[in-house]
């Protein structure tokens, strides 16, 4: 079978104001393109995160008006960044900024054609320079009471954006806005209309795991509890596969595990204690996880050690990260060659499989709803600091928990709190943006890290 090229862009049907699996909307309309960022992945945004954005937007600009449907492109950053597309346009950027534990919205010229009449507060008067087209990136020092931040800006009948910081705010983009008024349709439209193309998704993953279901003697599906694993049980099942796990590390969310039981998977792996092990290999790092190993991986071999080798239908998914990006369809797992990974959403995007739990009625994690991209464990280095800052507000106790012990580990490696707040102990060696964070909040970096 041919791979799939990597989709780099998404459709938007104008007409209807609705984003696009496939290239052609069902009114017959061909979808407008929208170039996406690595690792290109794209998805919607859920209630929490549209909270978050309607908080955002009223606080700086005095509306909170939003389309229904608003998705996320998920970009390189020092922690989580998203593009927000929205009406089909790049509608703006949101940030989560560690040193302040708080988000930022910066909008888009294109997003000021649906919002700019809603707006009261947040616009910066600036005078016409002589030449108006060489005004994108200028300084130019204003007379405001607004705190720093984003801002729109106004230059006669011209408006934009920009970012206002000690008395002076550098413009992005200005130009002539013309007001536009688009149709909202909510969620259950785009699902309507992306109905055509999710029924060949099905059917191309459901023929993928027929044709190597009987690769091995035993087949079964690898399920975390996350949306894309709750996807591929749903498709596996469709395939005739029926046998379940669920490795519980000890670290997992409640919800995840309420879930699970609730889905009525049966087979429970565990090996290992989490707190016991960190005191022997030191803390889980994104560049040393032996925490999945222990935790994940050992239980599996094990498992497969005794009741034989299988094909496992696992949620692995390109547009994950740039590390899965070169996932192949068939793997042997070179950690346990007992197990043969097949991955038949390999080439599916977060908003073809969030259209898909919604179409075909499959229950979902409510961890996505109340603001996590990822479901994992709760202390889990991958995780990025808006979702530990979520996790603090939603699991106090479990936050405090593992803060005790990154406190303690601190004091014997002598570094700051600072660090540990920062989420500086995710790494053995800081990435260079890493270090860059370092630097501009002061923090010094031993220069050899001892135990943990």
């Amino acid at each position: 079978m041919r791979e799939p090229a990597v989709k780099k862009t998404l459709y938007w049907c104008s007409r209807c104001n609705l984003p696009l699996v496939g290239r052609t909307c069902r009114c017959g309309a061909t979808g407008a393109q929208i170039t996406l960022q690595k690792p290109y992945d794209v998805r919607p945004a859920l209630a929490h995160d549209m909270e978050v954005l309607r908080s955002l937007l009223m606080e700086r600009y005095g509306t909170d008006r939003l389309p229904q449907i608003v998705l996320f492109n998920k970009i390189g950053g020092v922690d989580r960044t998203e593009n927000i597309i929205a009406n089909g346009v790049l509608f703006g950027r949101l940030a989560y900024n560690p040193p302040t534990a708080s988000y930022s919205l910066d909008l888009t010229l294109d997003a000021l054609t649906t919002l700019l009449p809603s707006i009261t507060r947040g616009i910066v008067e600036i005078d016409a320079p002589d030449d108006r087209r060489r005004i994108g990136g200028k300084k130019l020092a204003v007379s405001t009471d607004l705190s720093d931040g984003p801002v729109v800006v106004r230059m006669g009948d011209l408006h934009g954006t920009g970012t206002l910081r000690d008395g002076a705010v550098r413009v992005r983009q200005v130009g002539a806005v013309t007001p536009r008024t688009l149709p909202d349709p909510p969620w259950g439209e785009a699902i309507r209309v992306n109905v055509p193309a999710l029924k060949n998704m099905e059917r191309t993953a459901v023929r993928f795991i027929r044709q190597h279901m009987h690769d091995r003697p035993r087949a079964n599906i690898s399920f975390s509890g996350g949306k894309d694993s709750t996807v591929v049980w749903e498709l596996a099942r469709r395939a005739g596969i029926k046998e379940a796990y669920f490795v519980n590390t000890g670290m997992e969310f409640p919800e995840t595990v309420e879930f699970v039981k609730e889905c009525g998977i049966e087979t429970h792996l565990r090996a290992g204690d989490f707190w016991h092990d960190v005191k022997k290999y030191g803390l889980p790092r994104k560049d040393d996880r032996w925490c999945c190993e222990r935790l994940k991986l050992t239980p599996v071999k094990e498992w497969c050690e005794r009741e034989g080798a299988c094909v496992t239908v696992q949620g692995n998914r390109w547009y994950e990260s740039f590390v899965r990006s070169t996932l192949p369809p068939v793997v042997e797992n070179p950690f346990n060659p007992l197990q043969l990974n097949i991955s038949p959403i390999r080439n599916w995007r977060a908003l073809e499989v969030f259209l898909y739990i919604w179409w075909r009625k499959v229950p979902c994690n409510p961890l996505y709803e109340m603001g996590f991209e990822r479901v994992g464990c709760w202390n889990c280095p991958a995780m990025l600091g808006s979702e530990e800052a979520r996790t603090r507000e939603i699991h106090p106790d479990l936050a405090a928990r593992w803060e005790h012990y990154l406190g303690e580990w601190a004091r014997k490696e002598r570094v700051s709190d600072r660090f540990i707040e920062l989420g500086l102990w995710r790494w053995k060696e800081l990435p260079p943006k890493m270090r860059e964070l370092a630097a501009q909040e002061g923090i010094s970096i031993p220069k050899k890290r001892r135990s943990g």
